[in-house]
Order: structure tokens, then C-alpha cells, then sequence
């Protein structure tokens, strides 16, 4: 019986090498889509740029504007209000120094400032270390009390507050403005730093209590160190507020000698009536704004260190 072979594909009957395959072509698509993630990547990274290249300008230039315009004359801010001064005029920034007292108001703001910002972020640091650290009945009640403090309006506790200082004879007083500046700091500084407590390793206290630290020496001397970082972000955040609150002194401190520079600022716009001295006036806006800006230049990587010290543990 005669049988046939076949021969596979792709072999010749010859029993020479195999032809090569027909290849067909690899679809597009799958090659394509890196691509197109790569474009509309790139698209929304040129979007987002030009936003922050825009948001800088609308930011920058008016302070630059404010720069300029402290060191030009009246006449010169009108009738060319975009371009350089002539020379540097420093009369406008003695004049309001002295004549418009902001030299009584930047003290006073200061004042008031630093001891309020001292005392938030130490009463703030001890509450936010206990309730991130121990365990107790009634920790987390205490601690959504300090984030409810954060959802209630101030200008619903200015009659209270007003009742409150004169009743204890702190109306028109700097230490009565510090103790409400501190009450009103503190429920965003307790509810910062215990998320921030909390990312700390736990296994350093351990060790210093193990050497015999107590309570107190391993808050003050082994974790307030270690959350500089948060210490830092807060105190800019509470200095930014502090520094420009105009609705709590306006109400609770109307004693002429003893006004801050928000207040200051406001008296001397509108005491200028039909003077005109608005070089004066930008001198002393100048004045009020550098602190806060030296402040954030000079601190600006440990607010970002702050920031994002709890994002990855």
C-alpha cells in the first residue's frame, strides 16, 4: 500500500531551509497609547505651568508696584504710575515712621505677636503631644472640641469676647490681645501638630524613659526637637494670621497708643482725607508687609519639610 507524505509548511520538498513566515503587521494601538498618555501629559504640565506662571504675576507685580511706588512722589505715582522713580525718595518711609506713628504701631505689633505666637505654639505642642501620645476617657472628645473651634466664626465671639475682657479689666490691652490671639490659634495648632505627633517614632521616648527621663524632660528635651519641622509650619501659618488680623484689635483694642499695624494702616488711609500723601501711605504698606515676606523667605523649607513630614511614614 502506497502511502503519501505530507510535507509541513513551510519546508520545501527540495530539503532546502524553510521559507521565512509571512509576518503580518502589529497593530498600532497598543504602541500608540504611551504616546498619547506622553501628549496629554505634556499638555497638562504646560497647562498648569502657564496657571502658576500667571498666579505669579497677579501676585508679584502689585508688590512690586507697592515697592515702587514708596519711593516716588505723589505726583509721580499718578502720572507715571508703571515706571521707575526718579530717585529714591526715603522721606516718604521717615515721614511715616514718624509722623504717622508706624513706628508705635510696629512695636506694638510685635508685642503682641511674638507673645502670642509663643504662647499657641507651647500651649499648642503640650495638648497636641498628650492627645496624640496617651490614652485617656474623654482624648478624643477634647480633640474634636479643637477642631470644632476651627469651623466657629470669630465675629460670632466678638461680643462675648468684648464682655469677657472688660469684666476682667483686659479691654484696650496688649496682654488682653494676646491671651484671645492664643484662643484663637489654638484649635488649628493643636489639630496641625497631633497629625504630626503622631507620624513621630514612638520607640525614642521609650528609650528616654527607660533612662530614667520623666514626662516632661522627654517632651521638652527628645520630641519638642524633633517636630521643629511642624513647630516651624504652624508658627509661619499663626504668624501670617496674627500679624495681619485686623477684625479682633479693631474691636478689642481702640486705644490710640496702643493700635497695631493693621489698624494703623487703616487710620492713616483714611486720615489722609484731601492730603494726598499716598507716597506715605505705600511706605507704610511696604513697612507692614516685609516682616511676613522675610518671614516665608527665610523659613521656607522647613514650612515644605512641615508640610509633607506626615505624607509618607
Amino acid at each position: 500500500m502506497k502511502t503519501t507524505d505530507t510535507i509541513p509548511e513551510g519546508v520545501a520538498g527540495d530539503g532546502s531551509e524553510p521559507a521565512p513566515a509571512a509576518t503580518t503587521p502589529e497593530r498600532a494601538g497598543p504602541r500608540s497609547a504611551p504616546a498619547a498618555e506622553k501628549g496629554e501629559g505634556q499638555v497638562l504640565n504646560v497647562f498648569s505651568h502657564g496657571m502658576l506662571i500667571l498666579w505669579a504675576f497677579m501676585v508679584v507685580i502689585p508688590l512690586l508696584w507697592a515697592v515702587m511706588s514708596s519711593f516716588k512722589t505723589d505726583k509721580a505715582i499718578f502720572t507715571e504710575p508703571w515706571s521707575l522713580p526718579d530717585k529714591l525718595h526715603f522721606e516718604n518711609w521717615s515721614r511715616a515712621w514718624t509722623e504717622a506713628h508706624m513706628s508705635d504701631y510696629f512695636l506694638n505689633t510685635v508685642m503682641v505677636v511674638g507673645g502670642s505666637l509663643a504662647g499657641t505654639l507651647l500651649l499648642g505642642s503640650m495638648a497636641a503631644y498628650v492627645l496624640a501620645r496617651f490614652e485617656f476617657p474623654g482624648n478624643r472628645f477634647i480633640y474634636f472640641l479643637f477642631i470644632g473651634g476651627m469651623s466657629f466664626p470669630v465675629i460670632l465671639a466678638l461680643v462675648p469676647l468684648f464682655y469677657v475682657l472688660q469684666n476682667m479689666s483686659m479691654l484696650n490691652t496688649l496682654h488682653g490681645l494676646i491671651l484671645v490671639y492664643i484662643a484663637y490659634s489654638l484649635p488649628f495648632t493643636v489639630f496641625f501638630l497631633t497629625a504630626f505627633f503622631r507620624t513621630l517614632p514612638s520607640s525614642v521616648a521609650e528609650a528616654a524613659f527607660v533612662d530614667g527621663a520623666s514626662h516632661t524632660r522627654t517632651f521638652f528635651q527628645v520630641m519638642l526637637p524633633m517636630a521643629k519641622p511642624g513647630l516651624i509650619s504652624v508658627g509661619i501659618f499663626n504668624f501670617l494670621g496674627q500679624w495681619n488680623q485686623y477684625l479682633l484689635p479693631t474691636v478689642l483694642n481702640t486705644d490710640p497708643e496702643r493700635k497695631v499695624l493693621s489698624q494703623g494702616l487703616v487710620q492713616l488711609a483714611v486720615s489722609q482725607g484731601y492730603k494726598g500723601d499716598y507716597s506715605g501711605l505705600m511706605a507704610g504698606l511696604v513697612m507692614a508687609m516685609l516682616p511676613v515676606l522675610a518671614a516665608y523667605i527665610i523659613f521656607q523649607r522647613q514650612v515644605v519639610a512641615g508640610l509633607t513630614a506626615g505624607a509618607v511614614k
